[in-house]
């Protein structure tokens, strides 16, 4: 593995989690909407937060089926490169985010066995990026950030999709080398594998991930 791997850290809560990021070599940073969730921001928070980040960082908006409303106040407010769509929006959907917000547009997939792989492909053709994460689990509120990962085998060899990528799905500084290593990817997303409790960063977590990702 070489230094190019890069990494977010998503669900950002306070100026310490920004700081934290920045200071550990994160090359994007991610911010939650979605009410269920407990990194949820308001647009008041994540506006303070956002205009924190150094510049450099790509800042994301993870949204779950948001509405052109809903996108409308987070765009109005918010300083950001990139929208992270976590829900189930069709590829026609992502399609009329990107034209209407003239932002780079990041879809999440959720993958349990290989027949989800074939989903990579569909929105590729529409995304700036995907992100493949594990599948929630049946009855879950979240559609990611559970701590779960999926076989990371079934990505073994498959580098070559259309469009850049980002693993995702239980990884956690014990564990991103292997998982780099076995899928190939040069870009991961971290959520709860570097909090001590739901929607709490942890500073040392961040460092030490970062750094097992580019060891």
């Amino acid at each position: 593995m070489s230094q190019d791997v890069r990494v977010k850290i998503c669900g950002l809560r306070t100026q310490a989690d920004v700081t934290a990021a920045a200071q550990a070599g994160a090359a994007y940073v991610g911010f939650v909407f979605f009410p269920k969730s407990p990194r949820h921001l308001t647009v008041t928070v994540a506006a303070e937060l956002a205009a924190a980040v150094p510049a450099g960082i790509c800042k994301v908006a993870l949204t779950v089926n948001a509405t052109d409303d809903d996108l409308d106040a987070i765009v109005a407010a918010v300083p950001l490169d990139m929208l992270q769509l976590h829900g189930s929006e069709s590829p026609d959907r992502v399609a009329e985010v990107k034209a209407r917000f003239g932002l780079p547009v990041m879809k999440a997939i959720g993958v349990a066995t290989a027949e989800d792989l074939g989903k990579i492909d569909l929105y590729s053709q529409v995304a700036d990026q995907v992100l493949i994460d594990a599948k929630p689990p049946k009855g879950s509120d979240l559609p990611g950030g559970n701590g779960l990962a999926f076989d990371w085998r079934l990505l073994a060899g498959r580098k070559y999709w259309q469009k850049p990528w980002m693993l995702a799905g239980g990884l956690t500084p014990g564990n991103v080398a292997e998982a780099v290593r076995m899928t190939g990817a040069r870009q991961v997303d971290v959520s709860s594998g570097v909090e001590s409790a739901p929607g709490v960063k942890d500073p040392e977590m961040i460092a030490a991930l970062v750094r097992a990702a580019q060891a």
